[in-house]
């Protein structure tokens, strides 16, 4: 065990009770947002007041595209370098762009990370 993970032990218990609707409710809630911890959820709620799901299905397809326009480029650059029938400096600048796009994708993944 690291330092750092030593020097975070959870060793304070806190206890409250519910009613039966009320950890109905909690449970609810937990399900809903895929957390299986009911001790993870109860500390971010009291810590944060909120727990947030994310859907990454709109990141995953954007990193998907991504990577196909990505292979799509080293193919035509790979043509272009072969053949000599496309202009270095475009293959250039798609790449550059190209660049770009992941960029901006690797801050907005970021971004999200730091929500949860």
């Amino acid at each position: 065990m690291s330092e750092e993970r030593k020097a975070e032990i959870r060793d304070v218990r806190l206890h409250f009770r519910v009613t039966q609707s009320e950890e109905q409710r909690i449970r609810k809630k937990m399900e809903q947002l895929g957390i299986r911890s009911m001790s993870a959820y109860l500390r971010k709620m009291a810590l944060d007041g909120y727990c947030v799901q994310l859907d990454y299905d709109y990141p995953r397809q954007i990193t998907s595209l991504l990577r196909r326009c990505s292979n799509n480029l080293n193919q035509m650059a790979k043509r272009a370098n072969e053949t000599g029938s496309i202009y270095a400096a475009d293959i250039e600048d798609l790449q550059t762009r190209l660049d770009e796009i992941w960029e901006n994708q690797k801050e907005s993944l970021k971004a999200l990370a730091a929500i949860m």
